[in-house]
């Protein structure tokens, strides 16, 4: 029954690859930035429809929420969710393809068109499949994962894991580092919690040839960088994966100017929530010790984002099995883990789930490139891994 089911699932995905391409290039050419994405909205539910699937779209804003309904349905029925997201990135595209974003400044540089139209497809194959399925579907189209406080966090406020309630959930993310045709698992913790610290130091600008009639920002600020490594390297138990990073520090002076503020910018990550709150504590009461001791003024914020995602054992394991059973053990890994943050942590917090990775690499192409980067795109077979992994995910 098993083999059965899998030679059609692989049969219609083989069918369905080009229509499904096309999804992925029109959803690239026409990106919308987090909790912007209206016409995305519209793409969805159109296809939705054009399929006989039940839909709503608003949910947490711009994101779409469909059903499966198993021919067997009975209302006290649970179901499984597969998520894709659907925002794109504020950075211009630099590749040279005819499907190249038309939007200046923004691009698909993370994959999200990539799992909408994998969703789309399975979505496909589902709905064909409904005599077979042991329990409904749900399909998760979200907004907003690449900004705060995350769209998964929005839907699940408007109640997208009830109605019926939704009893584990799966969802697959684009990995460059890995060659098209694999997969990647990993059970247990695997992503970090992610949270965003603003910081603003106000000084006494002044003439650079007299420092000792400044307070000088810039200094002052270098100064709080390093120290505030120390929560990690000193404070933090070394075996808890942490990590704080400053990627931003602006103090607009000149050679001979020192500036009257700064300006910095970081994240702090890590996998454990108790040590979370104590070290964003310790990183507030340090930077205004250090601050004001220098005789400076401080303005901190510190966005609090998304959990850890730990994925559930058994969905994973199981899931891993498929995926060897489907593609052979040399196409699936076991992958570390990684201080990347995915705003799918929140679904995590509330029910059984499962984030796998597929591979998108194809060197002879030339396509190597990592997510967040201009030039980044994958290899377009990737898409019936994709179709074949999220389809096989809902059924026992």
């Amino acid at each position: 029954m098993m083999n059965e089911l899998k030679q059609q699932i692989v049969k219609r995905s083989e069918e369905l690859f080009d229509k499904i391409r096309g999804y992925r290039e029109h959803l690239h050419r026409y990106p919308e930035l987090s909790y912007q994405e209206f016409e995305t909205m519209k793409f969805v539910s159109g296809r939705l429809t054009e399929l006989g699937i039940e839909h709503q779209t608003g949910i947490g804003g711009t994101g779409v929420v469909g059903i499966i309904r198993a021919t067997h349905h009975t209302p006290e029925m649970e179901v499984v969710a597969l998520r894709a997201d659907m925002d794109a990135l504020p950075i211009g595209e630099e590749n040279d393809v005819p499907y190249k974003s038309t939007i200046d400044g923004v691009m698909h540089a993370c994959g999200h068109d990539v799992h909408t139209s994998v969703l789309l497809g399975a979505a496909e194959i589902l709905n064909e499949l409904k005599d077979q399925l042991p329990q409904p579907v749900k399909l998760i189209f979200q907004p907003g994962e690449e900004k705060n406080p995350g769209g998964a966090s929005l839907m699940i406020e408007d109640n997208v894991l009830k109605n019926p309630t939704v009893k584990s959930i799966y969802a697959l993310h684009v990995f460059p580092d890995m060659p098209v045709g694999k997969t990647g698992f990993k059970g247990g913790l695997y992503m970090a919690s992610c949270d965003e610290i603003y910081i603003t130091i106000h000084g006494k600008g002044g003439h650079g040839a007299t420092p000792h009639q400044c307070i000088d920002p810039i200094v002052i600020g270098a100064e709080l960088i390093l120290n505030l490594q120390t929560i990690v390297s000193r404070k933090c138990d070394p075996k808890v994966p942490c990590v704080l990073s400053f990627g931003h520090f602006e103090a607009l002076g000149a050679t001979n100017v020192i500036p009257s503020k700064a300006i910095l910018k970081g994240t702090f990550r890590t996998m454990n929530e108790t040590w979370r709150a104590e070290a964003l504590a310790l990183i507030e009461r340090h930077a205004r010790a250090i601050v004001e001791g220098n005789g400076g003024q401080l303005e901190i914020e510190i966005s609090k984002g998304y959990p850890f995602l730990e994925n559930d054992e058994a969905l994973t394991q199981t899931l891993k099995a498929k995926a060897i059973d489907l593609l052979g053990e040399e196409h699936v890994e076991d992958l570390p883990i990684r201080l990347t943050a995915e705003d799918f942590s929140f679904y995590a917090q509330e029910i059984p789930a499962c984030f796998f990775r597929i591979g998108v690499r194809n060197e002879e192409k030339g396509i190597v490139v990592g997510v967040h980067n201009p030039r980044f795109d994958i290899d377009a077979n990737a898409l019936k891994t994709g179709m074949q992994m999220m389809s096989l995910a809902v059924f026992d």
